[in-house]
């Protein structure tokens, strides 16, 4: 079942476009029955049979009646252009009535567009981990054309049908009798359709799924491009991503190819419907044919316009029943009843004076019934740094997401000044906040457009400025393009350290009196790491800030550390009371320090093994290179001997390599 809301939410904007429309259909379709009734009369007048009027049907008598006063000799003549000049005006509405169509249709896809963008970019963050932005593209895309299409369809039924209703006017004016036995053999054409049509809403149905699966799958395998390259599995997604549009192709073949079916299995139908017709008609009046042969003509040549109109009133439906199923994938997609939608505040946000209280927070997850949080209690007073420490899974990063509102606390408040935070304009309080975590996100584009996305007004002079005090300044100006370098989709095209310089460069350029900053450097290189920690040192400084750490080394200097653990804050204090409590940070500090000591002494009897080994190998060698050796296979055996040390070198050198990565991942 076609989704009616939505065609009637989207059209109701173009009233007088629809209005338009419909009104230049039946001017076509009324031109065009005139056009047709006086085609009778001038064959009659070109065959120099005069028709008689007295026997012509009632509609032919009234069309003849203003052509009574023209002299015969002239009444050709003006009837012929009478037809030519209604066939031109049926025309030229058919024309008018598609550029207005056309229109309309694009008017519409452009209103489903935006409305989507609208609702995508108003939703809560929780309705993009349910859906996949494959499908939500797809949506965008392929199925809001189908949407668009069927409302354009819809339209068009509406205006055939107007001018199917003119040529039964016409039909019923003509002969009631005739127009009731075609009625009844004209409704077994459309119920012989009908099976199509079903069939066509199933085929729309399969091409939607299709279309999604396939849109969806191409977009994780771009995204994922270097995992797919890294595990050399190119051909399996080849031959997935192949199957999907095999699937997606046959299913739009069966789709077209139910189509292409209604148009010759309507003119085969109707065929046999207008033979029956003649049928009937030459047994109905046998005793009167000659007679009523003009009604009989003008019958016949009025019913095969029709039938034209029938197949196309048939092919619309089909197409109908086919877009059906986008209609109601678009209809479910714009839907803000069935969506959460973060409730704006009304206050203006200033300025932050005392702190943030995190006050009882509980959370849980959107249809999730696990608490992540339980009755979180922290104060991160103004000016001064809050650290979160604990295990993968605690809730650390659920914590910092609370805050700038991309969820809702389940129970408890949290505070700004004593203002509960729902209390604020969104648009007002997020540009307060600055966010910079280990997953970076950078556009397609410029890294100067990069660094300027939350100020976008910003002069060459604050770019560089924050590019500088990021530590950035110098590997941009080392790009082929300095700051107009496009940098690839997610700034593929630079280092993890350079992508997180240009995310804190861009953070302060915004300069947000808040800032959130979510295991930032737990991904880089040692030399990096130390770079990006000067760079966050840099945007931290005379900030209030909340900082999420796995490495307990980067936040001994946060005036507060709270450690979670399985939600809840297990100990509050700065590192050295935390540490002489002798508690959980105390555990999880001493783990860190044991674990670089072990490494420390693994690297110490690796640096041993390797000196065991290339010292006899030097001597080796330098044997062979002063000649020192009497014989060939004393030679060989030294060449081995040296050979198996070097490889017993290399492997240990590798091993070196792993604990070095090691101890910087930590």
């Amino acid at each position: 079942m076609v989704a009616n809301n939505l065609i009637l939410k989207f059209t109701r904007n173009y009233p007088k476009e629809i209005i338009l429309t419909i009104i230049l259909g039946f001017s076509g379709a009324f031109f065009n029955g005139v056009s047709t009734t006086l085609i009778v009369p001038v064959i009659f007048s070109l065959l120099n049979q005069a028709i008689d009027l007295k026997g012509a049907p009632p509609i032919i008598q009234t069309l003849m009646y203003p052509f009574a006063g023209v002299p015969e000799s002239y009444r050709l003549i003006v009837m012929a252009s009478t037809i030519v000049f209604a066939i031109a005006l049926k025309n030229a509405a058919s024309y008018a009535s598609i550029l207005v169509s056309t229109s309309l249709t694009r008017s519409l896809t452009a209103d489903l567009r935006e409305a989507g963008l609208k609702l995508l970019l108003d939703v809560d963050i929780d309705f993009y981990s349910k859906m996949k932005v494959g499908d939500l593209i797809n949506r965008l895309g392929a199925e809001v054309n189908r949407t668009a299409n069927a409302i354009s369809i819809t339209i068009q039924i509406l205006i055939t049908s107007i001018t199917v209703l003119v040529f039964v006017l016409l039909l019923l004016a003509i002969s009631w009798e005739l127009t009731l036995a075609s009625t009844v053999l004209l409704s077994l054409v459309i119920l012989v359709n009908q099976y199509a049509i079903a069939r066509s809403r199933y085929f729309g149905r399969l091409l939607s799924e299709a279309s999604k699966s396939y849109s969806v799958r191409v977009l994780e395998t771009l995204s994922g491009i270097r995992l797919v390259k890294a595990t050399s599995n190119e051909e399996t997604e080849y031959e997935q991503i192949k199957h999907l549009i095999r699937e997606r192709e046959k299913a739009d073949f069966q789709s077209e190819a139910n189509y292409a079916a209604i148009a010759p299995l309507t003119e085969v139908t109707s065929i046999i419907a207008l033979l029956l017709i003649v049928f009937l008609g030459r047994t109905f009046f046998a005793d009167e044919l000659r007679s009523i042969s003009t009604v009989l003509l003008t019958y016949l040549l009025v019913l095969f316009r029709l039938l034209p109109l029938i197949s196309q009133l048939n092919s619309s439906r089909s197409q109908l029943a086919n877009n059906s199923a986008s209609v109601d994938v678009v209809d479910d997609f714009l839907r803000r009843d069935n969506k959460h939608f973060m409730v704006n505040g009304t206050l203006p946000y200033k300025k932050l004076r005392e702190g943030i209280h995190f006050k009882q927070l509980s959370f849980a997850y959107p249809d999730h019934h696990d608490l992540v949080l339980k009755d979180v209690d922290l104060f991160l007073r103004q000016g001064t740094t809050l650290a979160l420490v604990g295990g993968t899974g605690a809730g650390k990063s659920t914590l910092a997401e609370l805050l700038p509102r991309f969820y809702d606390p389940t129970e408890g408040r949290i505070l700004i000044d004593g203002v509960d935070l729902r209390q604020f304009d969104l648009k007002a309080l997020r540009p307060a906040m600055g966010i910079v975590s280990q997953d970076t996100f950078l556009f397609n584009d410029s890294v100067r457009n990069n660094i300027a996305y939350a100020k976008p007004n910003a002069s060459e002079e604050e770019i560089i400025e924050a590019a500088n005090r990021a530590n950035a300044y110098e590997f941009i100006v080392d790009l082929p393009e300095g700051f107009n370098t496009i940098i690839g989709d997610r700034g593929v095209l630079l280092s993890g350290g350079q992508r997180q310089r240009i995310a804190i460069a861009r953070a302060l350029l915004q300069n947000p009196e808040i800032l959130i900053l979510d295991e930032a450097t737990s991904a880089l290189d040692t030399v990096t790491e130390r770079l990006v920690q000067l760079a966050l040192e840099e945007l931290s400084r005379n900030r209030t800030t909340l900082v999420i750490a796995h490495r307990l080394s980067t936040v001994q200097k946060a005036d507060q550390i709270a450690v979670i653990d399985q939600g809840r804050v297990v100990e509050v204090g700065s590192h050295d009371e935390l540490v002489r409590k002798g508690g959980y940070y105390t555990r999880l500090y001493s783990l860190q320090f044991l674990e670089q000591v072990t490494r420390d002494e693994a690297l110490i009897r690796a640096s041993y093994e390797v000196r065991t080994r290339l010292n006899p190998m030097i001597g080796f060698l330098k044997l062979l290179v002063d000649d020192m050796v009497d014989s060939q296979e004393e030679r060989d055996e030294l060449l081995k001997e040296s050979y198996h040390s070097a490889t017993c070198i290399l492997k240990i050198i590798e091993l070196i390599e792993d604990h070095v990565r090691m101890r910087i991942r930590s």
